[in-house]
This record gives C-alpha cells, sequence and structure tokens, in this order.
C-alpha cells in the first residue's frame, strides 16, 4: 500500500530547492504526482502532491522536516483522498478590473453562498495598457455543485462585477476532474 502526502513549502527563494524536494520525495521511494510552485516576491512557495510506499511515510515526513536546514518552512499532511462530486461541473472565471482591496474576498463569498468551490486561483497585479493605473486579474477554475447552476451563480458574480467596477467572464470547461486524468499546466 502507499500513503499520499500533501506537502507545503515556504522560504526565501534560491536555486536548487525544487531539486532539494525532490530527491528527498525520491531517495524515499515516492512519486512525485502533482505540484504548483512559484517564486512570489524573493520567497518560494510550494504545495506538492506525492505517493510513498507506507514503510517509508514516516521517514519521509521526518526528511521534509529537515529541509528546514535549508530554510524552507515545511506542512507534511497525509491525503484524505475523497474525491470530489461526479456530477460536478467545471467553470472558468476571468476578472480584471482596478485593483483595490477586497476582490478576493468578495468573489470568495459570492462562490460560498452558491457551494461553488475553488478549485485553482491565479491572481496578479499589472499595469493597465492605456492608464497605467495598476489592474488586478485573477482566473479561477471553480467546481460547481449539483444543486447550484451557472446561471444562478453567473447572475450573483455580474451583480458583484457591477458594484465592484470589473469585468467577469465565466463559462463552463468541458475536462475531466483532477483526479481523472491530469490536466494541462
Amino acid at each position: 500500500m502507499a500513503t499520499s502526502l500533501v506537502m507545503t513549502f515556504v522560504g526565501p527563494d534560491k536555486p536548487g530547492l525544487v531539486e532539494l524536494i525532490s530527491r528527498t520525495v525520491a531517495e524515499h521511494g515516492g512519486n512525485w504526482l502533482d505540484s504548483r510552485l512559484c517564486s512570489l516576491s524573493g520567497q518560494f512557495a510550494g504545495i506538492v502532491l506525492a505517493r510513498v510506499p507506507d514503510a517509508n511515510a514516516a521517514a519521509l515526513r521526518l526528511a521534509l522536516t529537515e529541509l528546514q536546514a535549508a530554510g524552507l518552512k515545511v506542512l507534511v499532511e497525509t491525503a484524505s483522498g475523497a474525491e470530489p462530486p461526479v456530477k460536478a461541473r467545471m467553470l472558468r472565471l476571468e476578472l480584471i478590473g482596478q485593483d483595490r482591496p477586497g476582490i478576493v474576498r468578495d468573489v470568495s463569498r459570492v462562490f460560498k453562498e452558491h457551494a461553488a468551490n475553488i478549485e485553482e486561483l491565479h491572481t496578479a497585479t499589472v499595469s493597465g495598457a492605456m492608464s497605467g493605473e495598476t489592474m488586478f486579474k485573477a482566473s479561477a477554475d471553480i467546481r460547481l455543485a449539483p444543486e447550484t447552476t451557472l446561471e444562478q451563480l453567473r447572475r450573483a458574480l455580474e451583480a458583484l462585477a457591477n458594484d465592484m467596477m470589473v469585468d467577469i467572464a465565466l463559462q463552463e470547461v468541458d475536462r475531466p476532474a483532477a483526479s481523472d486524468a491530469k490536466r494541462p499546466r
């Protein structure tokens, strides 16, 4: 049998951190399955899903916590293995507007109110092409609960977009759940 582990890492960015983490996983017979890694303002941050033989799980956990000597804060959790609802629909949200505090809070509140789960979220601030003002951009993959319709969520987001003066596009995407097939990245 095998144990699935979700590992998070944060620390000062420098060359070799991914190699260090992946080597540690491989040395314990682990298989690197899925990850999101990035550098943000000089900090390396990542989340990794790996599967390791049950007999090696405790040793891998210990080895990963020892990476703190390399300046990484590490958290390791056993994956629950819970599968998302089969009938859930996948949506893609694209948002752009003048940056202001609270955009993510307000949009995520609408998702919560409509039982929509954020599967993946990417945000960035950029300089506006014409105005030079700071613009906020977001894209999100959303799993819509079977009891919520696309139109219900779309109406709520359109009302919010009008209040916030941002552009929001929401569309259904045809792709399997992450557990069914690897999504292109």
